[in-house]
């Protein structure tokens, strides 16, 4: 048997909560971003709860994104998600998803979070569960600031082409791994793996994973980090069983902007 790993998506599978609303709603309400803004990045939670987007969506989106973030310090956006994690993110940890990771690395296994999200907020969140490796949106970089050009976008077929990258790099046998989604938009890294798992998955998933025979988990309970700690023995993860980085890409970028121009006027 090769070495395995298990791949989990971020919103709707490990975070309960849509990041790009959650980040929206504190910035519209100072008046830091348009209802433009607001309606777009809701607009674009809707599409992938209905069922995902294509590929043409994906890279208007990518593109969008890009643009949005040219320009800004690397540095001060990495201070800004250090900064809002704990409030925005951390209480929308699912426990199911913190157990089933910690579940995985007591069985010797890797644990890697895979999401189209930036890799300045990624990373952070994967500290919170304990998790180093990330499969995440790369934006280039030129001189400590963001260039409005995308190095890797961590989305659709890009995903598995990251996942396959890593495995041959740290010799994961594929055939033993794992995976965990809610979105149709990652069949291709479901079908990557040996053993795909849908979470909370939207209908044209929990279509496919019916019709497969895959296992189709429900979490339900997110938990702040300090529950977590004190309740883990007691989550029934088997109990469960019977979230797009789109969203946290976004919230980055929108407090990028206003951490900007916070800087600016003091």
């Amino acid at each position: 048997m090769g070495l395995s790993a298990a791949f989990f998506d971020l919103d709707k599978t490990v975070i309960a909560k849509s990041s790009a609303l959650a980040f929206g709603r504190p910035f519209y309400r100072d008046g830091l971003i348009s209802r433009r803004d607001v309606v777009k990045s809701a607009y674009a939670q809707l599409m992938f709860r209905l069922g995902g987007t294509d590929e043409q969506t994906m890279a208007r989106t990518r593109d969008y994104l890009a643009a949005l973030c040219k320009g800004w310090s690397v540095e001060q956006v990495q201070q800004i998600v250090a900064e809002a994690l704990d409030e925005l993110i951390n209480p929308y940890v699912y426990a199911e998803a913190a157990v089933l990771i910690g579940e995985h690395q007591a069985a010797g296994r890797d644990v890697v979070l895979v999401s189209a999200s930036g890799d300045e907020m990624v990373r952070p969140i994967g500290a919170l569960l304990g998790v180093t490796d990330v499969i995440a949106t790369r934006m280039t970089i030129v001189d400590g600031r963001y260039s409005g050009e995308v190095e890797f976008y961590a989305a659709g077929t890009s995903k598995v082409d990251g996942v396959k990258e890593l495995a041959a790099e740290r010799g994961y046998d594929l055939a033993e791994c794992f995976a965990y989604s809610d979105s149709s938009s990652d069949l291709p890294l479901l079908e990557a793996v040996g053993h795909p798992s849908a979470v909370n998955p939207d209908r044209s998933l929990r279509r496919v994973a019916t019709e497969r025979s895959w296992p189709i988990l429900a979490f339900r309970h997110p938990v702040p980090l300090g529950r977590r700690l004190r309740d883990r023995p007691a989550v029934p993860v088997a109990a469960a069983a019977l979230g797009v980085g789109v969203g946290v890409a976004i919230g980055i970028a929108i407090y990028g902007r206003h951490r900007r121009t916070r800087a600016a006027v003091t």
